[in-house]
């Protein structure tokens, strides 16, 4: 999953990074509304955190640049701020969760996989096509119910892939996704090639269907008529 913190208290915004990136998950921590809105017109992202009290505005516009924008991105309030109105105004907003500070962080985990279960995955853990599956919560890719040894880069880029299926994504956008935006000034992204070439062989060992195809001068799609 990877997630955007817009919260300006550096020392929170460093512990909530630490914490999820030792769950694998890619966080761009930023610490102001601008900030914010530039990286959101620039990149996409599975979740956003967002506090509502930011040096140069306010979270709840940000959730109005949001809904406008058409991201589709779920939202978790962060906020120190526990008064009904503002869990109503940002819900009414467009997000879809609150939690009020001080939190634990095992608790903001939970609810971040709840909304994304929720956002991208129908509500469950279990997500795939055809002979492939995908379980979010064991990290295990099978094909034809045969477990595939994956790295735990090969199980996102598949889960990318299948949750995205039938879109065209560029190398850009993958590399953006699975490793973080800094890759956007990358020279070349060989290394996407690399780690669509393992999962399309360790695909292919198990006898599944190479559904990755290459879509040359712009990326892959996951193409479901190969079926």
């Amino acid at each position: 999953m990877k997630v955007l913190i817009v919260e300006d208290n550096r020392e929170l915004s460093s512990g909530i990074s630490d914490y999820l990136n030792g769950e694998r998950y890619v966080c761009e921590p930023v610490y102001d509304f601008e900030s914010a809105r530039e990286k959101l017109s620039l990149f996409a992202y599975d979740c956003i955190l967002l506090d509502i009290m930011l040096p140069d505005g306010n979270g709840l516009d940000l959730l109005k640049f949001i809904r406008k924008e058409n991201i589709s991105s779920g939202i978790l309030i962060i906020s120190a701020k526990d008064a009904l109105d503002d869990k109503v105004n940002g819900l009414e907003g467009g997000a879809d969760d609150y939690v009020t500070k001080p939190f634990h962080l095992p608790e903001l985990h939970a609810r971040l996989r709840a909304i994304y279960r929720r956002k991208k995955l129908d509500g469950t853990n279990l997500v795939g096509f055809n002979e492939i599956e995908l379980n979010t919560d064991t990290i295990e890719a099978r094909v034809h119910s045969v477990l595939l040894d994956v790295t735990r880069k090969e199980f996102d880029l598949l889960l990318y892939f299948v949750v995205n299926k039938n879109r065209v994504l560029s190398k850009q956008s993958i590399a953006a996704h699975l490793w973080g935006d800094y890759t956007d000034n990358l020279a070349n992204f060989d290394f996407v090639y690399q780690h669509v070439k393992n999962l399309r062989k360790k695909i292919g060992a198990a006898a599944g269907t190479d559904y990755i195809e290459t879509v040359y001068g712009l990326g892959y799609k996951f193409n479901t008529s190969k079926s």
